[in-house]
């Protein structure tokens, strides 16, 4: 790798690790892409904000892309959770935060909806897993790579958001997919390129968290890395990805401590059940008076 090229992936990735570099945007839906066919990657996530706070006031909507790699969590980047200074942030910060998996046409009802009940941040790097309320069933999630990706190599991303078409870049009415291929690998970030089915194949608004898969006819697909941030839609060149096969070390610590549920319900069943206890205590006191 160049000085040139190990330097920009320093730099983006400290900036990655912070909040969403000025200049670059958070990418969005796949510009230049087309159709996932109907039932095709169902480990693809869609994940929706109702209710963020807006700058000035009031509230918006947004929503990023992600995957489902267990049961009850799904991979995202880290910056679809951010405080209104742009800082991530280990919580949901809309009203609502919603995840739709097994679902190709977005306003169809199959698949699976789920409450975001909890969210963790990696530390060095802009990824987060969110954790839901309800476990996914009948949906075999991703399996996360082991092994970093090579330069040369093609892998395929899955996406909702903006698409480019003859009006412009609008709303998707279905996942879109395309592939590409990986450009320089660096610590945590990779660079990846449009391949097919365009050059200028690329992320846009809403593909943030977007997963980049390796594929085969006769193996599962094995995710490699997470949409980061990337200059305008569409483009030729490359954008930033966050790798994930350094992360299995933490992936795993946080998903099997919270097998059980949602930590959150916990503490509310916990404080219910002492409250019981105190309250039966309080009775039998008063009838043995």
């Amino acid at each position: 790798m160049s000085g040139t090229l190990r330097t920009r992936l320093l730099v983006v990735a400290v900036a990655a690790a912070a909040t969403v570099l000025p200049g670059a945007q958070p990418a969005v839906a796949i510009a230049n892409g087309e159709n996932a066919r109907p039932g095709a990657y169902p480990f693809s996530v869609r994940l929706t904000m109702t209710g963020l706070p807006a700058d000035g006031g009031g509230s918006r909507d947004s929503s990023c892309s992600g995957a489902l790699i267990a049961p009850r969590w799904v991979i995202t980047a880290g910056h679809c959770f951010r405080d209104a200074s742009g800082q991530r942030v280990s919580r949901t910060v809309a009203g609502r935060t919603t995840a739709v998996i097994g679902r190709t046409e977005i306003n169809s009802v199959a698949g699976y909806e789920a409450d975001v009940v909890a969210v963790h941040q990696a530390g060095h790097t802009d990824v987060a897993l969110a954790e839901l309320a309800d476990p996914v069933p009948g949906i075999t999630p991703i399996r996360l790579a082991t092994t970093p990706p090579e330069p040369g190599e093609v892998l395929r991303l899955t996406g909702f958001g903006l698409v480019d078409g003859p009006n412009g870049i609008g709303p998707a009415e279905r996942m879109q997919t395309g592939r590409f291929v990986v450009g320089a690998v660096g610590d945590t970030l990779l660079e990846a390129s449009g391949h097919a089915p365009r050059q200028d194949t690329s992320p846009c608004r809403h593909d943030s968290g977007g997963p980049y898969f390796r594929e085969s006819r006769d193996r599962e697909p094995v995710l490699v890395a997470l949409v980061s941030t990337g200059p305008g839609c569409p483009h030729p060149g490359p954008d930033m990805s966050a790798r994930v096969d350094n992360l299995a070390e933490w992936i795993t610590a946080t998903t099997t401590e919270r097998t059980g549920p949602p930590w959150s319900l916990i503490g509310t069943a916990a404080l219910l059940i002492a409250a019981g206890l105190l309250g039966g205590l309080t009775i039998a006191r008063r009838a043995r008076r």
